[in-house]
C-alpha cells in the first residue's frame, strides 16, 4: 500500500449506506472514553440529524478508513457571546442539539471526532480529514471551524497541567510540541484556550475495573493508560471520576 493512499471523502448525507461501516470501523479510543454520558447520549444521533457534517473516507477497496464528525452550532448568540465553553466537547455537542431543537441559526461548525483506522495511522490522514472538514464547512457558508482538541501525546504526561502542556512549542519551528495540536496549527488553526472539563466519565469502581483492568482500590489519583489526566478514585464512595481537559482551537475559513 502506498504511503499516500488514494481516498474518497464524502459526507454521510451523500453516502448513507456507509453509516454502519463508519460506526463499526476499528479505532484506538480507550474504552472508558466511550462512557462519557454526553457522547453516549448524542453520538449516534449526529449521523441521523447532521449527516451533511459527517465525513467518511474510503480507500481503494471501498472500506471506511477515516471518519470526521462535526456539528453546527450558534456561537455568537446571547448567553454564549462568542466564548468557547469550558466544558468543551460535552457542551458544544449539547449546544448543537439544543440549537437544532429550538431552531437557532448556527454560525459555526465544531469538530467532534476525527478517527483513523489503526493500520493507517501515521500517514497524515487525520490532517487530510481536517482539511476536508474545513472545506465542507466553508462550502456551507460558515466562516469558522472550532475544535476541542484531545492532544494525542498528552496521555504520556498525565500529571502535566494542560494549561502548560498546550502551549509548549518546538524550538526548531515554533509549532506545538504535541503532534495533533501541531496538525491543527499547520492547517491554520490558532489555540484559543483550555477547556478544563471537556469530557466527564464517572462510574462505580467495578465499572472502572472492567474498563481498564486496574484494581481501583486506593483513594486518590489513578494513572490510567490513555487518560490525559489521572482518574480520581474514591473507594469509600465506590466511585471514580475522570474529568478530561481539551484544547480549543479556532480555524478561520
Amino acid at each position: 500500500m502506498s504511503a499516500d493512499p488514494d481516498l474518497t471523502i464524502t459526507t454521510l448525507a451523500e453516502r448513507p449506506e456507509l453509516r454502519d461501516a463508519m460506526w463499526t470501523m476499528e479505532d484506538t479510543w480507550p474504552v472508558f472514553v466511550q462512557h462519557d454520558a454526553v457522547g453516549w447520549s448524542f453520538m449516534g444521533r449526529i449521523a441521523a440529524d447532521f449527516p451533511e457534517y459527517v465525513l467518511v473516507a474510503t480507500d481503494e477497496a471501498g472500506d471506511v478508513v477515516v471518519k470526521g464528525v462535526s456539528v453546527p452550532f450558534a456561537q455568537h448568540v446571547e448567553g454564549r457571546g462568542g466564548v468557547l465553553p469550558d466544558r468543551g466537547w460535552d457542551r458544544v455537542v449539547q449546544w448543537a442539539f439544543s440549537d437544532l431543537r429550538h431552531g437557532v441559526q448556527a454560525d459555526t461548525v465544531s469538530a467532534v471526532e476525527i478517527t483513523v483506522v489503526p493500520r493507517m495511522l501515521g500517514r497524515g490522514l487525520s490532517g487530510r480529514m481536517l482539511a476536508a472538514m474545513r472545506e465542507n464547512a466553508r462550502s456551507r457558508g460558515f466562516g469558522e471551524v472550532v475544535a476541542p482538541v484531545r492532544p494525542s501525546a498528552k496521555h504520556q504526561e498525565s500529571a502535566a497541567l494542560m494549561s502548560e502542556y498546550a502551549y509548549r512549542k518546538r524550538a526548531s519551528d515554533g509549532l506545538p510540541e504535541d503532534p495533533w495540536l501541531r496538525v491543527h496549527v499547520r492547517a491554520g488553526g490558532v489555540i484559543d484556550k483550555v477547556a478544563p472539563a471537556s469530557m466527564t466519565v464517572s462510574g462505580s469502581l467495578d465499572e472502572w475495573r472492567r474498563w481498564t483492568g486496574l484494581p481501583f482500590d486506593t483513594a486518590g489519583p489513578v494513572e490510567v493508560p490513555g487518560a490525559l489526566v489521572p482518574v480520581h478514585c474514591a473507594p469509600e464512595r465506590d466511585n471514580a471520576v475522570y474529568v478530561e481537559p481539551n484544547v480549543w482551537v479556532r480555524h478561520a475559513l
